[in-house]
């Protein structure tokens, strides 16, 4: 089966960009015909674009075309040009686009009508930030309705992640193509031993003991309130918080509010790693994993810490109490309550046996993740919808 996976960004940083990386080689492993279609946009938070993109990735050839940056950030949607015409030429049976409100998606749906060949779409939602003016969360609300209006009427299938994310989409999309496929991680990737001495080649010393983020240094990823929370626990209790992520332009700001706080000392800033092997060894050695988000649509460093054997302290927002199985699997605390969030941490650290069957938990709930079950699920709709 010729299969187009179609998302803005490829081989770059970023939760969507890890599931369309691993959908494609995923499926290319089972024998299917895949090919990546995307732009050539690197850093959107920077508008970085790259010329020295590979052609081939995990196996799967990779065509890249020039995006246009949107005239109001956040509202209107960048252009990639080329695009459809790269698909009129791969012809493929199926079309898979990833994210919303963006043009490439509208582009996909156009495409496969010409084409007259099924396409499906994974949301990946994300509603408005709070931080928004009242106007802008109006005119992305508008959009949203725009786009279950349009593209979403013609789309044989929506991916949701999270039965959470189905109800937020029925909103807007006919739910009865809404089909629920979660994010997954491999296990066996995980499981592989690995050194336990010393820090990875090339990064700073890591502490014996430490709390954990990952993701990106990003406005809407809490950190301003992770920061507050470890300032909340006293000196004699605190352990250093490592955050390992490309910095979206947070940083600064994050170092000054952290001097104001007077825990500057207490924070290693690791950047993005690139090497798996020194990933999973951060990931493997953190005493407490924290994710502090206004809004996770899943949350794929949960699975991470989970494999990991780390516990998980996270914010009850999006798909992350689905995630963590109503707080079985992980503490919930609400977002931005920084003395309930330094509350769970301190328990934590204090409770070895706490964090020890918070961890078990974790293990047992991401079996249920794995890779291998969610290309079956993919492929069983591709092969539905291409009779």
């Amino acid at each position: 089966m010729k299969i187009a996976q179609v998302t803005l960004r490829f081989d770059a940083p970023g939760g969507v960009e890890t599931v369309v990386r691993e959908l494609a080689g995923r499926l290319r492993s089972r024998g299917e015909e895949v090919e990546v279609f995307a732009s050539d946009l690197y850093d959107e938070a920077h508008w970085v674009r790259r010329s020295d993109f590979p052609p081939v990735v995990d196996g799967v050839p990779v065509h890249r075309y020039p995006v246009y940056k949107q005239l109001v950030v956040g509202v209107t949607m960048p252009l990639v040009v080329g695009l459809m015409t790269g698909l009129r030429a791969f012809r493929p049976d199926v079309i898979h686009a990833h994210s919303h409100r963006y043009g490439h998606v509208l582009e996909s749906a156009a495409e496969a009508r010409r084409l007259e060949v099924p396409w499906v779409v994974t949301a990946h939602y994300h509603p408005a930030r709070r931080d928004q003016s009242a106007l802008k969360r109006g005119l992305l609300r508008i959009q949203d309705y725009l786009f279950g209006a349009t593209a979403y009427r013609t789309a044989d299938a929506i991916i949701a992640i999270t039965e959470q994310e189905r109800r937020l989409l029925a909103e807007f999309v006919p739910s009865k193509r809404i089909r629920v496929i979660p994010h997954g991680i491999d296990l066996a990737e995980w499981r592989v031993p690995e050194p336990s001495q010393g820090s990875p080649p090339g990064l700073p010393a890591l502490p014996p003991r430490y709390l954990l983020y990952t993701g990106r240094i990003a406005k809407n990823k809490g950190l301003g309130f992770l920061l507050d929370a470890v300032a909340r626990t006293p000196a004699s209790e605190r352990i250093p918080l490592v955050l390992m992520g490309r910095d979206w332009g947070m940083r600064p700001e994050l170092e000054r509010r952290a001097q104001r706080l007077g825990i500057e000392r207490d924070l290693v800033w690791l950047g993005h790693i690139e090497d798996p092997a020194d990933y999973r060894r951060v990931f493997r050695r953190a005493t407490v994993f924290a994710l502090p988000s206004e809004w996770e649509a899943f949350g794929l460093v949960l699975l991470e810490a989970m494999v990991a054997g780390v516990p998980i302290v996270a914010t009850a927002v999006g798909g992350v109490p689905e995630v963590l199985e109503e707080g079985r699997a992980g503490r919930l605390v609400p977002y931005g309550d920084a003395p309930a969030l330094a509350s769970a941490i301190r328990d934590l650290l204090g409770s070895p046996e706490a964090a020890a069957a918070l961890a078990a938990a974790g293990r047992q709930r991401v079996e249920q993740y794995s890779w291998g079950r969610v290309i079956d699920d993919h492929l069983a709709l591709y092969r539905e919808l291409a009779g």
